[in-house]
Parts: structure tokens; C-alpha cells; sequence
């Protein structure tokens, strides 16, 4: 089997075949990644081969092979925000303004966590606080960076991501999912 950084290089070099590799290679990475903000599985897919055929134009600029796959997916997440913004789906304020008590402390121990009833739970949100929590609980995006993603504020963003994990603790606690 080839390495994924031999497949990059056989990639700057115009292969088709070692294109056609790291597609199969990562597919099902970044379409999984893309399924976290889009739920219509043809938008998706769409997004997912925009994401490719851009990834396949600017290989050229990639200076780690190591990194592809997590630059790939990070066209593919720009690609669906990019969707989300077309499609004007309010990323704002969801619920009229309250005090958001930041520094509050939850007593996570009592809660019996599995993957499962936290996928739910994050399932459930509203789509504004979903796609907040995924971007930074789970991508890792800086707050800042997901503001000006999303063309909001660092406040709003901070106070939705805040809003999102207190409802997903609320779900948790509550229990009303299956194992």
C-alpha cells in the first residue's frame, strides 16, 4: 500500500491515479465531517466533491504531505459553512438574550457518558448552536476564527457555544436516550 505522503507527492506530479487514492482514502473522513453541518445527504456529497476537485487544484501549495487529511477536511467544513450562509439559515440568536453564567460550575461526574447519548444529544441542538459546537468542541476552531467564519461576533459565538454545551449537559442529565 502507498503512503498517503507518497500519494500526495505522486499528486503534485499530475498522477491521476494517486488522486483517485487519496479520494478513496479520505472520502468517507470528510464526508462524515461535512454530514456534522449539512444534513441533506446530495448537499453533501456535492460539498464533498467541490472540496476534492479544490483540494486537487491547490495541492500544489500543500508543504506537509502529513496534513492533507486535515486540510482536506478543513476545505470540506469551510465548504459547508460557505452552503449554510447561501442557503441564509440564521446562524444568530436563537432564544431572546440572557444571562449567560460563564464561570458556573456542573458537576460532569454525575453524569454516565457514552458516544452515543453525547451524538444525540449534539443531534438535537438547533442548527446555529450545533454547527458552533462541532466547529469548536469537536473541530477544534478557535472561537475567533468561527466568528468570522460564521460573520457573527466573538460574544455571540461565545454565548451560543456556551448555550449549546449547557443544553447538551441538560439532555445528558435528563437521560432520555438509549444505550
Amino acid at each position: 500500500m502507498i503512503s498517503q505522503q507518497d500519494l500526495v507527492a505522486m499528486c503534485k506530479n499530475g498522477d491521476p491515479y494517486a488522486y483517485t487514492k487519496l479520494y478513496e482514502h479520505n472520502a468517507k473522513y470528510v464526508y462524515n465531517a461535512i454530514c456534522r453541518y449539512v444534513e441533506h445527504t446530495g448537499e453533501a456529497e456535492d460539498i464533498m466533491q467541490e472540496a476534492f476537485v479544490d483540494a486537487y487544484h491547490a495541492i500544489a501549495k500543500l508543504t506537509n504531505a502529513d496534513s492533507f487529511r486535515p486540510w482536506i477536511k478543513r476545505i470540506a467544513i469551510n465548504k459547508a459553512i460557505n452552503w449554510l450562509r447561501k442557503k441564509r439559515l440564521e446562524l444568530t440568536e436563537l432564544e431572546p438574550e440572557t444571562t449567560v453564567i460563564v464561570d458556573e460550575i456542573v458537576d460532569e461526574e454525575e453524569f454516565e457518558y457514552n458516544m452515543n447519548r453525547i451524538s444525540q444529544a449534539i443531534e438535537e441542538l438547533p442548527l446555529a448552536y450545533r454547527t458552533i459546537f462541532q466547529l469548536y468542541a469537536v473541530e477544534n476552531i478557535p472561537q475567533v476564527e468561527i466568528a468570522q467564519m460564521l460573520g457573527m461576533s466573538n460574544s455571540t459565538v461565545r454565548v451560543q457555544y456556551f448555550r449549546a454545551k449547557a443544553k447538551v449537559l441538560e439532555m445528558l442529565k435528563e437521560g432520555h436516550y438509549e444505550r
